[in-house]
């Protein structure tokens, strides 16, 4: 149980530290004149994060969950997702938020990644984060619930992303 708290702790303050850097790359954006687009379900969207984030480790000291092979799976799944955020982070660098920003002159990313996977931090980030921190934690009633209601979530905010990119990609 000890491992599974610290193991949470750490991937906590690594999403506090890119928090951070959304701060920091939102406040520049907003004095460049950028717009923010689907205010509302940003919000949402960053309640359900913190939300399932605190339910998986309720759930997780509630069951009295240990390292097992599943949560070894679900670490796996978790260290790839960090991986990917920093990435994405690094691509996209200050242009990078957990909302939807677009400037003026916005330009589409036609990096690697952004081209041939369309939402890379949604699919390949924030995803797989919420699954392996699912699996790690041993927060099956937290995935049975948090998933779907964040899938919609997250499927509003792709929708958004795509509306206001549009004009940006002829």
């Amino acid at each position: 149980m000890f491992t599974i708290n610290i193991l949470f702790v750490i991937t906590f303050c690594i999403r506090l530290y890119t928090l951070s850097i959304s701060i920091r790359n939102e406040k520049n954006l907003i004095a460049k004149g950028a717009i923010q687009y689907g205010k509302t379900n940003s919000i949402l969207l960053s309640i359900a994060h913190i939300v399932f984030y605190f339910c998986a480790i309720i759930e997780a000291n509630i069951r009295h969950a240990t390292i097992t092979t599943l949560s070894l799976a679900g670490l796996v799944i978790l260290f790839f997702a960090i991986v990917m955020l920093f990435v994405v982070i690094n691509q996209l660098k200050d242009i990078w938020t957990v909302k939807l920003y677009i400037l003026p002159e916005h330009k589409i990313n036609d990096s690697f990644l952004f081209k041939y996977i369309r939402h890379p931090n949604y699919f390949l980030n924030i995803i797989p984060e919420l699954i392996g921190l699912s699996l790690l934690c041993h927060a099956q009633t937290t995935a049975c619930y948090g998933l779907p209601i964040y899938a919609i979530l997250l499927f509003i905010r792709i929708r958004q992303e795509e509306q206001v990119m549009a004009p940006l990609r002829i």
